[in-house]
This record gives structure tokens, sequence and C-alpha cells, in this order.
């Protein structure tokens, strides 16, 4: 069945807890205010980044203004982009960083910079501010670049409005920036991976033509369908691109083995790669690494595990993904016991793991309620110069919640804010969860907290979550404080209002 595809060619704020004073001394070298403050030694990069977005968080609009003008620290757009991703967590204060600095008297701002501020405004939903970025940009002549526009169809289809990001699409050239190859696969992609699969197709056969769709633009759409376990459309869509005289690529031949296991066909998985192999194609790490996730996820650990040992065999060195993929696996299906044997393993062959090793582990670990030593992991990724990211965080917090020791989750929480790794909305929404379990006043009071900080910072709660903080503030005698964060809230109108006062 498979011979055809293996054809050769040649606002006002209310904290949970109290703002800390700012502290200049800490970006003394060489960001300098002017006060006096004796410059030290220079921080390493990216304690310098976390410092500077801490200070950012810490300051009031006025002060930060005044702070970035008086200054004598050099900004470089890569230095801004930096800060700016540390912000990503806390859309508002980013933004006013970067209006502020764009007035700065001896600064410009990069394209990239922009860019940056367009997808946090557009993450917020705040697609005014959006289109006047645009603009600005357009102005000065940074863009908008079709990497602009990737970013904004991208914010639009995960916000629910796909036709919205078909139309910024069609509308680009309007901006100054023509559409192309590129852009429609990008927006191919984006519709597929969100799953609107069907909408893909149907722009996929109308625009096919104009835009001269290549290997690329039919592998899109055949990921699409293999992500809704539709894996014998993807293959109609792969015979049609022979048809038409495309190559299918190795990345063809990787999507329909990863659209095999997706379904639970795990016999046609494995008969596709041995054909791939009998064929002489250039079977890859990439390869290797979806059999043995495929297997493995399958509950298939001796045969993943051979997958692993036999691309060694083959040549073909594992990658830190592979490692990954193989670890994951093993914490869910097996034992992470096993998981940390091939981890050191990993470590003794000179791979660097990655954010991602460490959260595998780590959530492993959290899983068997081996906490201490998920806590001595975190410790250990730091010393080896790999930040927590927010998802190592979070899993961490649940757990912590999970088990009942709430007070060690907030302490995390309380780390994460001081400008390394800021907290996102799957944070705030399970340390919320986590304060209805045990059904006190004080918790239900640090509840009301959090959602108020969580909209501070640009998130918008579910209704579900907003409603429920409310009640049980209602429920447990805290009226007053659940009227004030209405009255807030509907004076900001960031967040309907569906209950009466």
């Amino acid at each position: 069945m498979f011979s055809r595809l293996f054809r050769t060619r040649t606002s006002s704020q209310v904290y949970l807890f109290p703002p800390a004073t700012p502290r200049f001394p800490l970006l003394c070298h060489p960001f300098t205010t002017g006060t006096g403050v004796q410059e030290s030694s220079p921080l390493p990069a990216a304690a310098q980044e976390a410092a500077i977005a801490k200070l950012i968080i810490e300051l009031d609009p006025l002060s930060l203004s005044e702070t970035l003008e008086k200054s004598s620290f050099q900004w470089t757009p890569d230095l801004v982009d930096k800060v700016l991703k540390r912000l990503w967590n806390h859309g508002p204060k980013a933004l006013q960083f970067f209006k502020q600095l764009d007035r700065h008297q001896t600064y410009t701002h990069s394209s990239s910079s922009f860019d940056y501020a367009i997808d946090i405004a557009a993450r917020m939903r705040d697609y005014k501010t959006v289109w006047t970025l645009v603009a600005r940009m357009r102005s000065r002549r940074l863009g908008p670049s079709p990497r602009t526009f990737a970013i904004i169809t991208e914010r639009y289809v995960s916000a629910g409005k796909a036709d919205r990001a078909v139309k910024v699409f069609l509308s680009m050239h309007e901006h100054g920036c023509r559409q192309d190859l590129n852009s429609f696969n990008t927006l191919l992609d984006l519709l597929c991976k969100s799953r609107r699969v069907e909408m893909a197709y149907k722009l996929f056969k109308d625009f096919r033509g104009r835009f001269k769709a290549d290997t690329v633009s039919y592998n899109i759409i055949a990921n699409g369908w293999c992500l809704i376990k539709r894996t014998p459309k993807a293959l109609e869509v792969m015979t049609e691109m022979v048809k038409r005289g495309l190559t299918p690529s190795l990345t063809t031949y990787n999507i329909l083995i990863k659209g095999f296991f997706r379904t639970g066909e795990l016999k046609k998985a494995w008969e596709f790669f041995l054909e791939m192999k009998k064929r002489k194609c250039d079977v890859d790490v990439v390869t290797y690494t979806t059999m043995v996730h495929g297997f493995g996820v399958a509950g298939e650990i001796k045969k993943a595990r051979k997958v692993f040992d036999e691309m060694v065999r083959d040549g073909v060195l594992p990658s830190v993904p592979t490692y990954n993929a193989l670890i994951q696996v093993l914490c869910k299906k097996d034992s992470v016991e096993n998981a940390i044997l091939v981890f050191e393993e990993m470590m003794r062959k000179g791979y660097q793991p990655n954010s991602t090793t460490y959260s595998v582990i780590i959530r492993g670990l959290c899983h068997t309620g081996d906490m201490e030593r998920a806590v001595k992991f975190v410790a250990r990724m730091e010393k080896d110069d790999c930040e927590p990211n927010v998802q190592t965080y979070n899993v961490m917090i649940r757990y912590f919640c999970d088990s009942g020791e709430i007070e060690k989750g907030l302490n995390l929480f309380d780390k994460m804010g001081k400008g390394s790794c800021l907290p996102n909305l799957d944070t705030y929404n399970i340390l919320i969860s986590a304060m209805f379990v045990r059904k006190k006043s004080d918790d239900l009071v640090v509840a009301g907290k959090l959602l108020i900080e969580m909209i501070d910072r640009g998130f918008l709660p579910r209704k579900f979550i907003f409603n429920r903080v409310l009640n049980g503030l209602f429920l447990t005698g805290n009226q007053d404080f659940a009227r004030d964060i209405l009255r807030l809230q509907s004076r900001s109108g960031r967040v309907p209002r569906h209950l009466k006062l």
C-alpha cells in the first residue's frame, strides 16, 4: 500500500504579596541611575536580564520612565528582546517597558522587538495595540514582515478567531507585505495544528495554484489529517502529491509513521518503517525518535528500547530529543528509576540535558510522590546552568498542592515572581483551584488576590474560575472583598461581569 509514496526523483493593582522595594544595586553595573550607587563587577548575562525584568516589575510607570532615561546603560536590540521574553507572562509590564524605551533619546527599537511586543499584545487580545504597533513599524520602515503576520495570525487562531486569521493573511499586501508560499504554508500549519484541518484543506485547494504548493504544503496538510486521526486522508494527500510530480521527503514518511502510532496502528507503523529501510531511505534521528516515542506511549517499552539500541548499531546517533522521548515513556509506562538510569547514561556519554529532560524526570518523581528527590533535581538543573521553565515550576506546584503542602507551592510561586521565570495562566489556575481544597476563609482570600494579580498581568480567567472565586468569597463571609473585585474589574472592563452587586 505504500509503494507509490516511495517514488524517487533526482490599571489599579492589588498584590498577593507586598511589592518589594526596588533594589537599584542589582543593576549597578553597567546600569547606573545617577544616585551615587557604586558600580560592582558585571552580572552574568542571564542574571542581568532577570534583574532588569525584576526591576521593571517593581517600578511604577513614572519611576520606570526616569530610570530608563537617566541610566547610563547601553541598550541593544538583543538585550531588549531577552528582557521582553523574561516579561512574557506579565504583558502589561512588558508593553510598558517597550513603550517607555521607545521614547529613549539614543535607543531605537528593532523589528524583532516590535514583533515581541505585537505578540504580547495579541496574546492579551489587545488588538488595538497590535495594529497600532504594526502601523508604527511601517512608518519606520521596519516592517511588518511575514514573521509579524505569522505572529498575528497565530494569536487570532489560538483565540478561536480562525476566520479573522485568514482575513489577516489575505490583507497582508495592504500593509506592505506580500503573501508568498512561506506565509501560505505558515497559515496552513497554524490551522492544522489547531485542528481546523477542514478549513486548511479548503484554503489549500483554493490557493495551491496561486502559491505553487510544494512538498512542505502537502506535508502540512497530511500532518493535519494525522493530528485528528484521519490517516487515510493523509495517505490520499500524499498520493495526490506524487501524482502532481512532487517527491515525498523524509518528513513525509515521518508524518505518516506518527499518524499510524496516533491511531494505534503499531503494525502499520512498523511495516512502514521497515519499508523505508528496505528502499534505502535515509532514515534519520527524527524517524527513530518517532518510533521510540510511538512504541513507548503504546506501552511497548521493550520495542522502544530495541529501536533505540538499533539506531546506534545503524550508525545514527541519538539526539537529546531522542533521549527525552525514551525517558518520558519510561516515566509514564515503566518506572522513573529506569528513566533516571537512562538520564545518567545520557550524561556519561556527554549529552547536555535540556529543560525538557529535567522536567520529564521531575514530573516522574512528583508522580511517584518523591517530592524530595524532585526538589533535588531542580537544584541540579540550576547547577547545570539549565534554568527551570514555567512548566517545571507548574509541575512542582501542582504536586505540592495535590499532596496538601500548599504553603510549599506558594513558596515556589513567590520564587517565580522574582523575574527569572514569571508564572503563566496555568500557574494561577493550579493555585486558585488548590485554594478550595481546605475550604478555609483565608485560602479563599488568597484565591481572590491571585485572581486580581493574574488579570493585572494580562491573563483572562475563564468565566468558571472567575465566578467560582467570587462565589467562594461570598460563601465564606468575604462579601466585601468579592464586591471590591467586582468593582475593580468592572472599572477596568477587562472581565465581563456576570454577577450583581
